[in-house]
């Protein structure tokens, strides 16, 4: 191992513990020694880490800057060493997952419990957050998501196409009227989902139409969007699967029906650099096949 890297670990292992002495007991060190590779680390670096006191360590904000890296650094060449010492076919290590925070089609929460009980030498770190993640720089091996932004060095896979359908409460209607085209949407109150902004994308005869609406309400949970929707609050973007009762029942009304939008999918975004670990694939088919399942119908359980 390089001085670099060990230098790495002690630097890990201190901003972690907020301790030289702990970082020592763990990595199995003097103290001295672990204060002296961190010290080397810095002096490489031309930049302070850590900002020392006679009570405690604390992160600089460059080091708070570099500590995912190092971590995800420090992590690859341990697995990489692991790797040589056991069997391919076993399956261990640290998975970290981003799902949105919003209700999904499959039962997220039991496929990770269910996939933990299979491998119990996996240790799962799931964030569960409603925004636009980069897995690269956010440390992330899978991150599940219905944005349609994308990364350099990153692997996406379609997982489930949601069809979607513009809709409003026959309250909303009766006061402001019906639209009668796409570009009277901007003279309505919008309800908008705000990771996918206030610009709408339909798909017509003549191809690609977008407006820029004006929103009334601006959220990024779904279930406060639908109630908004539901109460009279206008117009949304919404997934048809979720208001399907609303608009049988008449609760809710499809807007400019033949206005067509393009299908959101659910995609899983992965690292160039974790995609072929075994972890990784394994985790990532189970979900594939999750969300297979709820496409052709069947239960999504695990």
């Amino acid at each position: 191992m390089s001085d670099s890297l060990l230098n790495m670990k002690a630097f890990v292992a201190t901003a972690r513990n907020g301790s030289f002495s702990e970082a020592a007991r763990q990595l199995g060190l003097a103290p001295s020694v672990v204060t002296k590779r961190v010290s080397h680390l810095e002096w490489s670096m031309k930049c302070k880490l850590l900002r020392r006191s006679t009570r405690r360590l604390q992160l600089t904000e460059i080091g708070e800057r570099y500590l995912e890296t190092m971590q995800q650094i420090v992590r690859e060449y341990d697995e990489m060493a692991a790797g040589v010492k056991r069997s391919p076919h076993e399956i261990e290590g640290h998975i970290r997952i981003k799902a949105p925070g919003s209700p999904m089609a499959i039962d997220l929460p039991r496929l990770l419990s269910s996939f933990q009980l299979k491998y119990p030498r996996v240790v799962l770190e799931a964030v569960l957050v409603d925004r636009t993640v980069n897995p690269v720089e956010e440390g992330f091996d899978i991150v599940l998501t219905m944005m349609p932004s994308s990364f350099h060095g990153v692997i996406e896979e379609p997982l489930l196409a949601f069809p979607r359908v513009l809709c409003a409460a026959p309250s909303y209607l009766a006061r402001r009227g019906q639209p009668r085209h796409i570009r009277d949407l901007a003279d309505h109150d919008c309800l908008v989902f705000t990771p996918m902004g206030s610009v709408w994308t339909f798909d017509g005869k003549s191809g690609l139409t977008t407006v820029a609406v004006r929103p009334r309400l601006l959220t990024n949970n779904n279930g406060l969007l639908v109630e908004a929707l539901s109460a009279g609050g206008g117009i949304a973007v919404v997934s048809r699967k979720v208001v399907a009762p609303g608009l049988r029942s008449g609760a809710l009304i499809e807007v400019l029906p033949e206005a067509l939008l393009p299908d959101l999918w659910v995609k899983a975004l992965v690292p160039t650099a974790r995609a072929n670990l075994a972890r990784v694939q394994t985790l990532l088919s189970e979900i594939r096949d999750a969300f297979r399942r709820v496409g052709e119908g069947q239960p999504a359980h695990v």
